[in-house]
């Protein structure tokens, strides 16, 4: 896909910035709003982006993406790609995710999988939860960790490639139109 494709498919669906600015629940936010790393598409803001993001998707809570748009001001990323970055653990994703998240934690913490059958009644989950709350949480953690730091780094290298190839080819056909 061309270059020019993927940038008019992102802008098409990011947000307004003058709209958020100006909407009324976001005032107190100030200036914050206005930072041109909240909006543009560089090699950093969209590397912390991914970092911010990714790790805000293994949070097992709710409200992730206000915490993602918290943290991308904080972290100067962009803030729509970490917001939707967030939806990598979605309704349809979350069970097995979190359940990998639970192998996960059992597997740092030693512990083996429990053998006894579950039973899904009120009961069943107060008694799964009091078990399975430590390694899902250490895992969730493991998972954010692991998962925002190859987010970043990725881009960042994947970034880097992409300019050195439009260098390289920029320099060959400079030598190109030397050459005739």
């Amino acid at each position: 896909m061309p270059k020019q494709a993927i940038q008019k498919l992102i802008t098409r669906y990011m947000p307004d910035r003058e709209v958020l600015v100006n909407h009324k629940h976001l005032r107190f936010l100030g200036n914050r709003l206005n930072d041109p790393n909240l909006w543009h598409l560089s090699r950093r803001s969209i590397a912390m982006a991914f970092a911010v993001g990714l790790m805000c998707a293994w949070i097992p809570a709710p409200m992730q993406m206000v915490l993602a748009a918290v943290s991308a001001l904080y972290y100067r990323a962009n803030l729509p790609v970490a917001v939707a970055l967030v939806w990598v653990t979605n309704p349809i994703t979350m069970p097995p995710l979190f359940y990998f998240a639970y192998k996960i934690g059992l597997w740092f913490m030693g512990r083996p999988a429990p053998t006894e059958s579950f039973q899904f009644s009120l009961e069943g989950v107060m008694d799964g939860i009091g078990n399975t709350w430590e390694p899902f949480l250490l895992g969730c953690f493991i998972l954010g960790v692991s998962c925002s730091a190859l987010g970043y780094f990725g881009v960042r290298y994947f970034w880097a490639r992409h300019v050195l190839k439009k260098w390289a080819q920029r320099q060959t056909r400079r030598a190109g139109n030397l050459a005739v």
